[in-house]
């Protein structure tokens, strides 16, 4: 997966989702894993997608990612599609339960130069 820099910010025009999963440490991996490859086949290809992260903890036991899209309604097509559907699926049998929550960036703090 390339990388690259991703800001947030309260002046970028974006719908910004938060899916946060709670996992084992038994089936951590292996949904690390299908999130690399629904990214890498499917999510970054879609319309309206700007950019996305997975984050983890030490404990094996928490997933988040956080993507951001154009316009909600584009994210809402996404998700509502045949192929994201599976994969929700997929995600729901590896965890122990997830959620994506849409939220819109009030306030971005930057360090001080």
């Amino acid at each position: 997966m390339k990388e690259k820099d991703m800001r947030v910010s309260q002046d970028a025009k974006v719908q910004t989702v938060i899916t946060t999963y709670e996992v084992t440490p038994g089936t951590y991996l292996d949904l690390l894993e299908e999130l690399r490859k629904a990214f890498d086949g499917f999510i970054r290809v879609q319309d309206g997608f700007v950019a996305g992260a997975v984050h983890t903890n030490d404990a094996q036991t928490r997933i988040a990612n956080y993507t951001q899209w154009q316009t909600r309604e584009q994210f809402l097509n996404v998700l509502r599609s045949e192929e994201m559907r599976r994969m929700n699926r997929k995600f729901s049998e590896l965890s122990k339960g997830f959620e994506p929550v849409l939220y819109e960036v009030h306030a971005s703090f930057d360090a001080e130069q």
